[in-house]
């Protein structure tokens, strides 16, 4: 049974930073490339960041919303891959998603059930 489990989520000071967790489990994390996507109240999902099965190479959202301020990596002896960010900002409140896809590119073939990022005073 496919599993992506995210943690890290919660309440973040404007300012703040966060590392979210994703572990995985059910298939080859290693052969998958992973992703971080997130939505916010009445938005459209939106992508974060990906990165490579091996780990080598990933992007960022090159959006203003996100670029310069988060990045991915992962742990393939852990089958866990994170998310960190910082200079948080009201905006990136929303439901933050991690994904595996077996290939490179858009779209997902699993998906987690999302850790909730709040930023707010």
């Amino acid at each position: 049974q496919v599993q992506l489990v995210e943690s890290g989520g919660g309440l973040v000071q404007p300012g703040g930073s966060l590392r979210l967790s994703c572990v995985a489990s059910g298939f080859i994390f290693s052969s998958y490339a992973m992703s971080w996507y997130r939505q916010a109240p009445g938005k459209e999902r939106e992508l974060v960041g990906r990165i490579t099965s091996g780990g080598g190479g990933f992007i960022i959202n090159s959006a203003d919303s996100v670029k310069g301020r988060f990045t991915i990596s992962r742990d393939n002896a852990k089958n866990t891959v994170y998310l960190q960010g910082s200079k948080l900002k009201p905006e990136d409140t929303a439901v933050y998603f991690c994904c595996a896809r077996r290939d490179w590119g858009p779209g997902c073939d699993y998906w987690g059930q999302g850790t909730q990022v709040t930023v707010s005073s």
